[in-house]
C-alpha cells in the first residue's frame, strides 16, 4: 500500500464511454480511487453500488469517484450500463495503474495463482498526496466507511 502522505501516481486510463481519464483531471479536489478486481461479480457490484448511490452525497463535499480494474473498456461498460453508474469506471488491462498504487500482483482462489487487482481503496488529496488508504476492503458498506472519514469534521482542516 502507498503511505499517506505519499504523492499519488499519475494515472491516464480509459473510462466506459471510451473517454481519457487522469488523475491530474481531479486536482483541486478530493479523488477516491478503488480498486476493484473484476466487473458483474457479487462484491464488485456491491461495492461499485454502494459508491454510486453515495455519489451526491461525495459531490457535495467535492469529492469525486473512480473506480479502476483489469477489465476491458467493453465490459466496464456493460457494468456501468447494468446497474446505471454514474461515475468513471476506468480499464487498466494490464494492471499497470494498479501496481503503481500497490494494487496488484499474485492472487490465489481455487487452488489456482494469477495475477489480479487487489480491493484497495486511496483518497486522493486536492494537492494529488495520498490522504487515506484502505487495504483489502470490504465491499459492503465501503462507500459509507470513506464518506464517513471524509465527513464535514475532516474537511475543516
Amino acid at each position: 500500500m502507498l503511505d499517506v502522505g505519499d504523492e499519488a501516481p499519475e494515472f491516464e486510463l480509459l473510462n466506459q464511454r471510451g473517454e481519457t481519464v487522469t488523475r491530474s483531471d481531479f486536482e483541486g479536489q478530493r479523488l477516491v480511487v478503488y480498486f476493484y478486481p473484476r466487473a458483474n461479480t457479487d462484491g464488485c457490484t456491491t461495492e461499485a453500488c454502494g459508491f454510486d448511490e453515495a455519489l451526491a452525497e461525495f459531490a457535495d463535499l467535492d469529492v469525486a469517484v473512480v473506480g479502476i480494474s483489469d477489465d476491458p473498456v467493453d465490459d466496464i461498460a456493460d457494468f456501468a450500463a447494468d446497474y446505471g453508474l454514474e461515475f468513471d469506471l476506468l480499464s487498466d488491462e494490464f494492471g499497470e495503474v494498479a501496481t503503481l498504487y500497490e494494487s496488484y500482483g499474485e492472487k490465489r482462489m481455487f487452488g489456482n495463482t494469477f495475477d489480479g487487482v487487489f480491493r484497495n481503496t486511496y483518497v486522493v488529496g486536492p494537492d494529488g498526496r495520498i490522504e487515506a488508504a484502505y487495504e483489502d476492503v470490504s465491499p459492503d458498506g465501503h462507500a459509507d466507511e470513506v464518506f464517513a472519514d471524509l465527513g464535514p469534521a475532516d474537511l475543516a482542516h
